[in-house]
């Protein structure tokens, strides 16, 4: 028997997992490489091999998930590649490590703004960017162009505008206007701030209740993880301790991102990963998602948690959020330009 620790052999067998990638391609299995946390989608792999008799073998991929995919090239076993956010979406495209996949029951599911036109990846859950308040302000309705009023002068909270929840809404507001109205916005919402940018979307609701601030973006499912007590008392006290706006574009809807998902372009259990992505746009699975992540579901009249639900009604900024996402690149050079996190 080998000398190794335990913790040893298993990593000197995950280095060498790239080689003996053809044996986990096995009939009746799928293989699912993840950069979201297993914890978070296990309920749902779980029902679908409840439901299709498939199992689903997961490999967490913290970062790199696309050059991971092309270093493995034809040998790879991955059959699924999802991961959060749409520049993660469209770095798997632009590195050529997805196929087209076109199924009548994901477009007949998914919006045709949450989906790419090719097939190459399709949305399965959004999260809102949306404006925490102080409950003294009793505010009930804004839009992101107003963060940048001189009224909010050191009273707004936000994380690092590098953030890639941020660098998506800075594209989508390029994608509104345009650059140069970005760069004065941006300018605008640095002016307000009442801190340095940093921290997580949770501090910044902790942030408005201790009074550092009175106003701060953040995403939705935040909302759901502190009042549902998951992050414990002290953050269901932020949580109860703010309100939350539903903010829009003057000329558009509420800014999303998404959680999402593409057919690995040398899947070996091809059929079966097919199977695995009908099924997570499924009643059963968008249900999953909502009461397990507190997201929004992609697929129209799927029960929502009560807690997002009592949010409001989510309009969706209807433009494709591919489109939005389209200048990330320029909105962090503006943040660097403009100094926003100095």
């Amino acid at each position: 028997m080998s000398s190794l620790p335990v913790f040893a052999r298993a990593f000197a067998l995950a280095a060498f997992l790239p080689l003996a990638a053809p044996a986990l391609a096995q009939q009746g299995d799928v293989n699912l490489y993840t950069t979201r946390e297993p914890g978070l989608i296990k309920p749902l792999l779980e029902a679908f091999t409840k439901q299709s008799g498939i199992r689903v073998n997961t490999v967490f991929v913290k970062d790199g998930l696309a050059e991971r995919v092309r270093a493995e090239g034809a040998r790879s076993p991955a059959d699924v590649l999802m991961t959060v956010d749409i520049g993660n979406l469209l770095q798997l495209v632009e590195q050529k490590v997805t196929q087209k996949l076109d199924s009548p029951l994901l477009n007949a599911a998914i919006p045709e703004n949450l989906r790419d036109t090719n097939g190459h990846w399709y949305a399965l859950s959004l999260r809102a960017r949306l404006v925490y308040a102080a409950k003294s302000l009793g505010l009930k309705s804004i839009t992101y162009e107003d963060l940048a009023d001189p009224k909010w002068k050191g009273k707004l909270c936000i994380r690092s505008g590098q953030h890639p929840y941020n660098t998506a809404l800075i594209s989508a507001f390029i994608d509104h206007y345009n650059a140069a109205d970005a760069e004065t916005w941006l300018r605008g919402l640095k002016a307000n701030l009442a801190r340095t940018p940093g921290g997580g979307d949770r501090d910044v609701a902790r942030d408005i209740v201790g009074g550092i601030c009175e106003i701060g973006v953040a995403n939705s499912y935040y909302v759901g993880l502190m009042r549902s007590g998951a992050g414990g008392p002290e953050q269901k006290k932020w949580g109860d301790g703010i309100d939350v706006v539903m903010p829009t574009f003057k000329n558009g809807g509420t800014h999303v991102n998404v959680s999402g998902a593409a057919i690995a372009v040398n899947a070996p259990n091809r059929a079966n990963a097919v199977k695995l992505m009908e099924y997570l746009v499924s009643n059963e699975a968008q249900e999953i998602y909502a009461k397990g992540d507190y997201e929004y579901p992609v697929k129209a009249g799927t029960k929502i948690d009560p807690i997002i639900a009592a949010l409001g009604t989510l309009k969706v900024d209807p433009r494709p959020v591919v489109q939005g996402a389209a200048h990330i690149k320029q909105a962090s050079e503006l943040v660097d330009k403009v100094s926003f996190n100095k």
